[in-house]
């Protein structure tokens, strides 16, 4: 390995982890609202809503996720007049928010599945208490099942935040320049397969902050003596 040369190009690959960070975190934060949008859709009484949501979820867990980011990236082309009369061409003729909104629909269908394996998790007796305490319906949700479904959750949901970070990897095949686009572009100049080494490197040492700060959060949550 030669250190001279990763040490030229290491701004280079730092500002590629920047933007791979950015993505992981909106799409994170996008994917976790449409989790739980999910998650009570799941449980709503109306058929259509539930199905619909069944089928989401089994497609962006069926198919690739750079097929996903294609659909997404390609197909917005395909459909430019129809998106400029709606005003969202602006955003989907940008690598950029096509790769979060992608990132963020496949988290969400994974996240959605976690959370309501988690929600079924908690026996059905917390409920009925919580109501005979008098709580309304989200003060249950809120103060019962919410923190109880996260400590069940939280495991799961910490293996979905790796895979995601991984997954992020595709947006390179889409133009963007984060850590593996970066990584890309020095090899193709310079035919030096260090390059792929060191943001191997990156991409693991990120993993494992992230591990240590979910087994952080879950030891917090635990309940003493349980």
């Amino acid at each position: 390995m030669s250190v001279g040369f990763l040490l030229e190009h290491l701004p280079r690959l730092l500002g590629g982890l920047w933007l791979t960070l950015q993505l992981l975190a909106l799409a994170l934060a996008a994917g976790g609202i449409i989790a739980l949008l999910c998650a009570l859709a799941w449980r709503s009484p109306l058929l259509p809503l539930r199905w619909l949501v069944r089928g989401y979820t089994f497609f962006f867990r069926g198919t690739p996720l750079i097929a996903q980011i294609f659909l997404v990236y390609y197909g917005a082309g395909q459909f430019s007049g129809e998106l400029r009369e709606l005003g969202l061409w602006t955003v989907l003729r940008e690598a950029y928010w096509c790769a979060i909104i992608t990132f963020a629909l496949n988290t969400g269908a994974y996240t959605a599945v976690i959370v309501r394996g988690a929600l079924d998790a908690i026996p059905r007796g917390q409920i009925e208490a919580g109501r005979s305490l008098g709580f309304t319906r989200w003060q249950v949700v809120r103060l019962v099942l919410w923190p109880q479904a996260l400590r069940v959750g939280l495991p799961a949901y910490g293996n979905e935040v790796i895979y995601m970070l991984k997954g992020t990897a595709v947006a390179s095949t889409i133009t963007l320049f984060d850590l593996m686009g970066v990584a890309r572009t020095i090899y193709a100049s310079s035919f030096q397969f260090d390059v792929y080494l060191a943001a191997a490197i990156l991409y693991v040492a990120v993993a494992a902050l992230i591990t240590w700060g979910l087994r952080r959060l879950e030891a917090r949550l635990q309940v003493p003596g349980l």
